[in-house]
């Protein structure tokens, strides 16, 4: 991982880790666990997180930071956001965070211990590459930062039955 990635991230960990900071993100948690739990069809549920919400700096190309949980025993599915480069921290629980490099899907495991490495907690994905959580015993809580706004985050994924096809939608409309 280059040095000013590395910077990126270690200054998001701040940001994630302090005290009331953790409280708001608990109480949207909450929330979105709760949405997930209506809904039983769904691998996923979210809602954004005021950036104002964060009490130390965040670096100057984050436009967006969102609450994202993973329902346990699920694959999400491909996914890939053209218009964003997405950094993500395993928040709550842990599972297997994979991207697509040449066809080939490669294992990301994340989890959420403060104790356990950097690298083991946080996944940096440029924009274009395709990503899928494949979640573990219990959801998983992750919280993503976008380089655009939360009103332009595109999520793209392939067609059902025509994979060279996609589709997209912003992740605000729904």
């Amino acid at each position: 991982m280059e040095k000013v990635e590395l910077r990126i991230l270690e200054t998001l960990d701040i940001a994630v880790r302090f005290g009331s900071t953790r409280i708001l993100i608990d109480k949207i948690a909450a929330r979105v666990e709760h949405a997930l739990n209506q809904k039983p069809d769904e691998n996923l549920a979210w809602e954004p997180i005021p950036l104002e919400f964060y009490s130390s700096p965040l670096p100057e190309e984050i436009r967006s930071s969102w609450v994202f949980i993973l329902r346990a025993h699920a694959t999400t599915g491909p996914e890939r956001h053209p218009n964003s480069h997405q950094r993500m921290m395993s928040y709550r629980g842990s599972g297997d965070f994979q991207t697509r490099n040449d066809g080939v899907w490669e294992p990301h495991f994340l989890k959420s211990q403060q104790s356990a490495p950097f690298k083991k907690r946080w996944i940096s994905i440029p924009p274009h590459i395709w990503h899928q959580a494949v979640v573990e015993a219990e959801n998983w809580v992750v919280v993503s930062f976008h380089t655009v706004p939360e009103e332009e985050l595109i999520e793209e994924r392939p067609e059902p039955g025509e994979p060279s096809t996609t589709r997209q939608r912003k992740y605000i409309n729904d």
